[in-house]
């Protein structure tokens, strides 16, 4: 990047909130610096809601429609020109931007940024790796969602990213790659496990073999491999675990005496912290990776936080050259996709 000023391309009519929430956490992103932020979307929705006092790196640029959140992704392919979607990942593709932010439909995101970024070379499939916030430090869970029926030397290839993302973005010198299994033992797994394991061990990845859902949380690996429905299940889970986890305690210090009250006090700070570790709007977005192009998933119930924390993530990506370092590891090891051309 040689210190130039990432440029954001940001869906603003995906999501749940959009336009307001994405606008608003749009112009929280400009207002720390976080990049140039190109807002995608009706601009005559998008106007009013930057106010009278819009700073320094934020252009609108008008595109009339919009993707369903329940869109068939093969649907919105066809569909996608003159979409706030569409018309965001073109901007990478034509080189005006470096990344893409969405909170809209994340199989639509998919399916179009295949179709206008393209793989990287020897790169058979694109994977969502989500950041958790483990024991000791974060944990890159891969694929999440984007292949819910995975053969062995993808699953091997999400290894590579997951690995090129650690080392590039989380700081991770030599990042544990792990891949998620029903036992620890090498000959526990379905098929699909098993076969996989063998091609990343006899890869130059720092792979530590089979690790246990229990174990993620406890930085087992730094970088856990799994096909995106077993990824996507596990994302589910934990965002309801945590959710849950949040209203038994508010339930419990409501509930409670004077004392369970005034420890509450005590102890607010300390809950805020832990709070803020666990939130997914800390995190933002999850990034798209074998692609092109930098794509940053948002979840669809994003709020202006998790939007600029997304915009912050795509920012990083682009300047760590996570596109280039990914392929960079694919082109040295021993897992390009065997039917590239």
């Amino acid at each position: 990047m040689n210190g130039r000023i990432p440029r954001i391309a940001v869906d603003a009519m995906g999501g749940d909130n959009a336009p307001e929430e994405i606008v608003a956490g749009a112009l929280l992103a400009a207002r720390e610096g976080l990049g140039h932020i190109f807002i995608v979307g009706d601009e005559a929705r998008i106007r009013p809601l930057l106010g009278p006092d819009v700073p320094g790196g934020i252009e609108v640029v008008h595109a009339p429609g919009a993707v369903a959140m329940d869109a068939n992704p093969s649907t919105a392919v066809r569909n996608s020109d003159g979409t706030s979607l569409g018309v965001a990942v073109n901007l990478v593709r034509d080189g005006r931007a470096d990344a893409v932010v969405s909170a809209g439909n994340s199989g639509a995101f998919l399916a179009i940024a295949l179709v206008r970024l393209r793989t990287i070379a020897g790169v058979a499939r694109p994977a969502i790796a989500v950041v958790y916030p483990a024991k000791t430090g974060p944990v890159v869970v891969l694929d999440s969602g984007a292949n819910v029926d995975c053969r062995p030397e993808w699953l091997a290839q999400f290894g590579v990213m997951g690995s090129a993302y650690a080392r590039a973005v989380l700081g991770i010198e030599n990042p544990k790659v792990g891949i998620i299994s029903v036992g620890e033992e090498r000959v526990k797994g379905n098929a699909q496990t098993i076969e996989a394991a063998r091609l990343l061990e006899a890869s130059s990845l720092n792979f530590v073999g089979n690790v246990e859902g229990k174990d993620v949380l406890y930085n087992a690996a730094d970088v856990c491999v799994c096909d995106g429905f077993v990824g996507n299940v596990m994302l589910k889970l934990c965002e309801g675990a945590a959710s849950l986890m949040g209203e038994i305690v508010l339930t419990e210090l409501k509930g409670g005496g004077l004392l369970t009250k005034l420890g509450a006090l005590l102890v607010r700070p300390a809950l805020r912290n832990v709070r803020d570790k666990v939130s997914y709007d800390s995190y933002g977005g999850a990034p798209l990776l074998g692609l092109r192009g930098n794509c940053i998933v948002a979840h669809g119930r994003a709020n202006r936080i998790a939007v600029r924390s997304a915009i912050r993530a795509a920012g990083a990506e682009v300047h760590e050259d996570v596109v280039g370092r990914i392929a960079e590891l694919i082109d040295q090891s021993s897992l390009r996709e065997a039917n590239e051309a």
